[in-house]
Protein backbone atom coordinates (compact mmCIF):
# COMPACT_ATOMS: atom_id res chain seq x y z
CA UNK A 1 0.00 0.00 0.00
CA UNK A 2 1.58 3.07 -0.98
CA UNK A 3 0.85 5.85 1.83
CA UNK A 4 2.05 8.73 -0.97
CA UNK A 5 -0.69 7.49 -3.63
CA UNK A 6 -3.81 7.19 -0.82
CA UNK A 7 -2.54 11.39 0.25
CA UNK A 8 -2.69 11.87 -3.50
CA UNK A 9 -6.25 10.41 -3.99
CA UNK A 10 -7.58 12.53 -1.33
CA UNK A 11 -6.28 15.29 -3.03
CA UNK A 12 -7.81 14.78 -6.30
CA UNK A 13 -11.05 13.83 -5.44
CA UNK A 14 -11.52 16.92 -3.08
CA UNK A 15 -10.18 19.00 -5.40
CA UNK A 16 -12.75 17.79 -8.03
CA UNK A 17 -15.31 18.32 -5.89
CA UNK A 18 -14.13 22.07 -5.29
CA UNK A 19 -13.80 22.64 -8.64
CA UNK A 20 -17.36 21.51 -9.22
CA UNK A 21 -18.61 24.39 -6.21
CA UNK A 22 -18.87 26.89 -8.86
CA UNK A 23 -21.69 24.93 -11.03
CA UNK A 24 -23.37 24.40 -8.31
CA UNK A 25 -23.83 28.58 -7.83
CA UNK A 26 -27.16 30.44 -8.13
CA UNK A 27 -28.51 33.24 -7.09
CA UNK A 28 -29.17 32.47 -3.64
CA UNK A 29 -25.20 33.37 -2.75
CA UNK A 30 -25.70 36.62 -4.53
CA UNK A 31 -29.02 37.54 -2.62
CA UNK A 32 -27.35 35.64 0.93
CA UNK A 33 -24.21 38.10 0.64
CA UNK A 34 -26.64 41.28 0.22
CA UNK A 35 -29.08 39.86 2.71
CA UNK A 36 -25.71 40.11 5.44
CA UNK A 37 -24.58 43.47 3.96
CA UNK A 38 -27.42 45.19 4.28
CA UNK A 39 -28.49 43.55 8.05
CA UNK A 40 -27.77 45.77 10.70
CA UNK A 41 -26.97 42.85 12.63
CA UNK A 42 -24.42 39.95 13.28
CA UNK A 43 -24.08 36.73 10.85
CA UNK A 44 -24.81 33.63 13.45
CA UNK A 45 -23.78 30.40 12.43
CA UNK A 46 -24.90 27.17 13.16
CA UNK A 47 -24.03 23.86 13.00
CA UNK A 48 -23.81 19.94 14.85
CA UNK A 49 -21.39 18.02 14.82
CA UNK A 50 -18.62 18.28 12.26
CA UNK A 51 -20.62 20.45 10.55
CA UNK A 52 -20.38 22.65 13.48
CA UNK A 53 -16.46 22.52 13.63
CA UNK A 54 -16.36 23.68 10.07
CA UNK A 55 -19.31 26.20 11.28
CA UNK A 56 -16.54 27.83 13.87
CA UNK A 57 -13.97 28.37 11.46
CA UNK A 58 -16.48 29.88 9.11
CA UNK A 59 -17.79 32.64 11.90
CA UNK A 60 -14.15 33.00 12.64
CA UNK A 61 -12.95 34.24 9.32
CA UNK A 62 -16.44 36.46 9.11
CA UNK A 63 -15.20 38.24 12.20
CA UNK A 64 -11.48 38.86 11.61
CA UNK A 65 -13.08 39.76 7.92
CA UNK A 66 -15.45 43.08 9.24
CA UNK A 67 -18.62 40.61 9.50
CA UNK A 68 -19.28 40.59 12.70
CA UNK A 69 -20.52 36.91 13.48
CA UNK A 70 -19.91 34.32 16.09
CA UNK A 71 -20.83 30.45 16.45
CA UNK A 72 -24.10 29.25 18.35
CA UNK A 73 -24.24 25.47 18.87
CA UNK A 74 -27.67 24.55 18.33
CA UNK A 75 -28.65 22.53 21.40
CA UNK A 76 -27.24 25.42 23.82
CA UNK A 77 -29.44 27.70 21.38
CA UNK A 78 -32.36 25.33 22.24
CA UNK A 79 -31.74 25.18 26.10
CA UNK A 80 -31.50 29.17 26.40
CA UNK A 81 -28.89 30.75 23.89
CA UNK A 82 -31.52 31.56 21.46
CA UNK A 83 -31.13 35.09 23.76
CA UNK A 84 -27.86 35.80 21.62
CA UNK A 85 -30.15 35.98 18.78
CA UNK A 86 -31.57 39.64 17.91
CA UNK A 87 -34.36 40.57 15.19
CA UNK A 88 -31.88 42.23 12.95
CA UNK A 89 -29.12 39.09 12.79
CA UNK A 90 -28.64 36.99 9.71
CA UNK A 91 -28.25 33.43 11.08
CA UNK A 92 -26.39 30.71 8.56
CA UNK A 93 -27.75 27.04 9.69
CA UNK A 94 -25.44 24.27 8.67
CA UNK A 95 -26.39 20.58 7.52
CA UNK A 96 -24.68 18.56 4.96
CA UNK A 97 -27.89 16.53 5.22
CA UNK A 98 -30.47 19.37 5.73
CA UNK A 99 -32.53 17.05 8.09
CA UNK A 100 -30.33 17.24 11.15
CA UNK A 101 -32.67 17.77 14.23
CA UNK A 102 -31.21 20.11 16.57
CA UNK A 103 -30.92 22.43 13.68
CA UNK A 104 -33.94 22.79 12.39
CA UNK A 105 -35.47 22.90 15.56
CA UNK A 106 -34.18 26.32 15.23
CA UNK A 107 -36.30 27.14 12.03
CA UNK A 108 -39.53 28.03 13.95
CA UNK A 109 -37.82 30.24 16.47
CA UNK A 110 -36.16 31.88 13.47
CA UNK A 111 -39.85 32.75 11.51
CA UNK A 112 -41.52 33.66 14.33
CA UNK A 113 -38.86 36.27 14.84
CA UNK A 114 -38.49 36.76 11.07
CA UNK A 115 -34.89 36.66 11.07
CA UNK A 116 -33.28 35.99 7.44
CA UNK A 117 -31.52 33.02 7.56
CA UNK A 118 -29.10 30.62 5.05
CA UNK A 119 -28.99 27.08 4.87
CA UNK A 120 -25.37 25.82 3.81
CA UNK A 121 -26.53 21.88 2.82
CA UNK A 122 -25.96 19.09 0.49
CA UNK A 123 -29.61 18.11 -0.76
CA UNK A 124 -31.48 21.10 -2.32
CA UNK A 125 -34.55 19.98 -1.47
CA UNK A 126 -33.96 18.81 2.14
CA UNK A 127 -36.04 19.88 5.32
CA UNK A 128 -33.52 22.79 6.14
CA UNK A 129 -32.82 24.17 2.77
CA UNK A 130 -36.79 23.84 1.77
CA UNK A 131 -37.35 26.28 4.86
CA UNK A 132 -34.60 29.12 5.05
CA UNK A 133 -34.17 32.13 2.99
CA UNK A 134 -31.42 31.42 0.86
CA UNK A 135 -29.58 28.09 0.20
CA UNK A 136 -26.26 27.21 -0.63
CA UNK A 137 -25.55 23.99 -2.55
CA UNK A 138 -22.49 22.53 -1.10
CA UNK A 139 -23.33 18.68 -2.66
CA UNK A 140 -20.34 16.24 -3.25
CA UNK A 141 -20.44 13.33 -5.26
CA UNK A 142 -17.76 11.54 -3.55
CA UNK A 143 -16.23 11.66 -0.12
CA UNK A 144 -12.51 11.01 0.09
CA UNK A 145 -13.00 8.44 2.82
CA UNK A 146 -12.87 4.77 1.32
CA UNK A 147 -16.22 4.02 3.32
CA UNK A 148 -17.80 7.03 1.79
CA UNK A 149 -19.10 7.53 5.57
CA UNK A 150 -16.35 9.75 7.68
CA UNK A 151 -17.38 13.66 6.33
CA UNK A 152 -14.68 14.84 4.52
CA UNK A 153 -14.71 15.99 0.51
CA UNK A 154 -18.43 17.34 1.76
CA UNK A 155 -17.17 19.34 4.71
CA UNK A 156 -14.53 20.67 2.77
CA UNK A 157 -16.91 21.95 -0.07
CA UNK A 158 -18.46 23.88 3.15
CA UNK A 159 -15.18 25.63 4.15
CA UNK A 160 -14.63 26.81 0.41
CA UNK A 161 -18.05 27.85 0.60
CA UNK A 162 -18.00 29.56 3.74
CA UNK A 163 -14.47 30.90 2.51
CA UNK A 164 -16.46 32.31 -0.51
CA UNK A 165 -19.18 34.19 1.64
CA UNK A 166 -16.27 35.62 3.38
CA UNK A 167 -14.69 36.35 0.85
CA UNK A 168 -17.26 38.43 -0.81
CA UNK A 169 -18.24 40.19 1.80
CA UNK A 170 -14.93 41.41 2.10
CA UNK A 171 -14.44 42.70 -1.36
CA UNK A 172 -18.01 44.57 -1.16
CA UNK A 173 -16.85 46.48 2.22
CA UNK A 174 -13.85 47.50 0.74
CA UNK A 175 -11.79 45.63 3.33
CA UNK A 176 -8.34 46.60 3.43
CA UNK A 177 -5.03 44.86 5.44
CA UNK A 178 -5.25 48.03 7.48
CA UNK A 179 -8.85 46.91 8.69
CA UNK A 180 -7.62 43.06 8.82
CA UNK A 181 -4.57 44.08 10.92
CA UNK A 182 -6.98 45.96 13.62
CA UNK A 183 -8.86 42.54 14.25
CA UNK A 184 -5.10 40.78 14.58
CA UNK A 185 -3.12 43.19 16.94
CA UNK A 186 -1.14 40.26 17.96
CA UNK A 187 0.12 39.19 14.69
CA UNK A 188 3.02 39.59 12.71
CA UNK A 189 0.78 41.93 9.95
CA UNK A 190 -1.01 43.42 12.40
CA UNK A 191 2.48 44.70 14.20
CA UNK A 192 3.35 45.87 11.14
CA UNK A 193 0.66 47.93 10.20
CA UNK A 194 -0.01 49.48 13.69
CA UNK A 195 3.04 49.55 15.29
CA UNK A 196 5.13 52.84 14.45
CA UNK A 197 9.33 53.02 14.01
CA UNK A 198 9.81 54.87 16.76
CA UNK A 199 8.25 51.84 19.45
CA UNK A 200 10.56 49.59 18.17
CA UNK A 201 13.77 51.37 16.76
CA UNK A 202 17.29 51.31 19.02
CA UNK A 203 17.48 54.54 20.47
CA UNK A 204 19.86 54.09 23.35
CA UNK A 205 24.02 53.91 23.10
CA UNK A 206 24.18 54.57 19.22
CA UNK A 207 26.71 53.77 17.04
CA UNK A 208 27.31 57.47 16.14
CA UNK A 209 31.07 59.33 14.53
CA UNK A 210 32.09 62.63 13.53
CA UNK A 211 33.95 62.82 10.01
CA UNK A 212 36.99 63.06 11.61
CA UNK A 213 37.15 59.66 13.61
CA UNK A 214 40.11 57.33 12.28
CA UNK A 215 39.34 54.03 11.19
CA UNK A 216 40.27 52.79 14.41
CA UNK A 217 37.54 54.18 16.25
CA UNK A 218 34.74 53.53 13.43
CA UNK A 219 35.70 49.89 13.92
CA UNK A 220 35.31 49.62 17.68
CA UNK A 221 32.15 51.67 17.31
CA UNK A 222 30.90 49.61 14.90
CA UNK A 223 31.88 46.74 17.23
CA UNK A 224 29.91 48.32 20.13
CA UNK A 225 26.69 49.35 18.46
CA UNK A 226 26.26 45.85 17.51
CA UNK A 227 24.09 46.89 14.64
CA UNK A 228 26.58 46.55 11.99
CA UNK A 229 26.90 50.38 10.96
CA UNK A 230 28.16 53.45 12.52
CA UNK A 231 26.10 56.64 11.71
CA UNK A 232 28.45 59.76 10.87
CA UNK A 233 26.44 62.71 12.09
CA UNK A 234 26.97 66.72 11.99
CA UNK A 235 25.17 69.06 14.46
CA UNK A 236 22.71 65.71 14.82
CA UNK A 237 21.84 65.44 11.32
CA UNK A 238 22.91 62.25 9.16
CA UNK A 239 25.90 62.74 6.78
CA UNK A 240 26.52 59.57 6.09
CA UNK A 241 26.71 55.33 7.42
CA UNK A 242 29.56 53.62 7.09
CA UNK A 243 28.49 49.54 7.53
CA UNK A 244 30.75 46.99 8.36
CA UNK A 245 30.70 45.81 4.59
CA UNK A 246 32.08 49.43 3.53
CA UNK A 247 35.11 48.44 6.29
CA UNK A 248 35.90 45.06 4.72
CA UNK A 249 35.85 46.66 0.79
CA UNK A 250 38.25 49.33 2.03
CA UNK A 251 40.76 46.71 3.21
CA UNK A 252 40.52 45.18 0.10
CA UNK A 253 40.94 48.76 -2.15
CA UNK A 254 42.65 49.95 0.05
CA UNK A 255 45.47 48.07 1.78
CA UNK A 256 48.09 50.46 2.09
CA UNK A 257 46.33 53.58 3.23
CA UNK A 258 44.25 51.27 5.37
CA UNK A 259 45.06 52.46 9.02
CA UNK A 260 45.01 56.25 7.83
CA UNK A 261 41.50 56.51 6.59
CA UNK A 262 38.89 58.19 8.25
CA UNK A 263 35.15 58.29 8.46
CA UNK A 264 34.53 61.15 5.96
CA UNK A 265 36.43 58.74 3.45
CA UNK A 266 34.89 55.53 4.25
CA UNK A 267 30.80 56.79 4.60
CA UNK A 268 28.28 56.81 2.14
CA UNK A 269 26.71 59.89 1.72
CA UNK A 270 22.93 59.13 1.12
CA UNK A 271 21.79 56.72 3.29
CA UNK A 272 18.16 54.87 3.61
CA UNK A 273 15.76 56.65 6.28
CA UNK A 274 12.31 56.52 7.59
CA UNK A 275 10.70 58.97 9.92
CA UNK A 276 10.07 57.96 12.88
CA UNK A 277 5.92 58.15 12.90
CA UNK A 278 5.77 55.74 9.89
CA UNK A 279 4.26 52.28 10.36
CA UNK A 280 6.57 49.13 10.13
CA UNK A 281 4.77 48.16 6.72
CA UNK A 282 6.55 51.64 5.77
CA UNK A 283 9.66 50.59 6.63
CA UNK A 284 9.58 47.45 5.61
CA UNK A 285 8.59 48.58 1.91
CA UNK A 286 12.02 50.68 1.78
CA UNK A 287 14.30 47.81 3.38
CA UNK A 288 12.54 45.63 0.60
CA UNK A 289 12.66 48.14 -2.18
CA UNK A 290 16.26 49.25 -1.44
CA UNK A 291 17.77 45.38 -0.70
CA UNK A 292 18.90 46.67 3.10
CA UNK A 293 18.25 45.09 6.33
CA UNK A 294 18.80 48.58 8.62
CA UNK A 295 17.28 52.47 8.29
CA UNK A 296 18.18 55.14 10.29
CA UNK A 297 14.93 57.15 11.83
CA UNK A 298 14.52 60.58 11.47
CA UNK A 299 12.36 63.02 13.18
CA UNK A 300 9.98 65.56 11.21
CA UNK A 301 13.06 67.98 11.68
CA UNK A 302 15.40 65.43 9.69
CA UNK A 303 17.32 65.16 12.84
CA UNK A 304 18.81 61.73 13.53
CA UNK A 305 16.70 59.63 16.51
CA UNK A 306 17.54 55.82 16.27
CA UNK A 307 17.76 52.56 14.28
CA UNK A 308 15.65 50.23 12.93
CA UNK A 309 16.63 46.24 11.72
CA UNK A 310 14.74 43.51 9.72
CA UNK A 311 14.62 41.50 12.94
CA UNK A 312 12.44 44.68 14.69
CA UNK A 313 10.13 44.16 12.13
CA UNK A 314 8.89 40.95 13.36
CA UNK A 315 9.16 39.66 9.83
Amino acid sequence: MNIIEIAKEVFEIESKEIQNLSNLLTGDFENAVNSVINSNGKLIVSGMGKSGIIGKKIAATLASTGTPSFFLHPGEAYHGDLGMIEKDDVVLLISNSGETYEVLKLIPFLKNQENITISMTGKPNSTLAINTNYHLNVAVQKEACPLQLAPTSSTTATLVMGDALAVALMKLRNFEDKDFAQFHPGGSLGRRLLTKVENVMKKDNLPICNKDENIKEVIHKITDGKCGLVVVLEDNKISGVITDGDIRRAMETKENNFFNLTASELMSSNPKTVNQNEKLTVASEIMNENKVNSLLVIDENSSFTGIVQMYDLGI
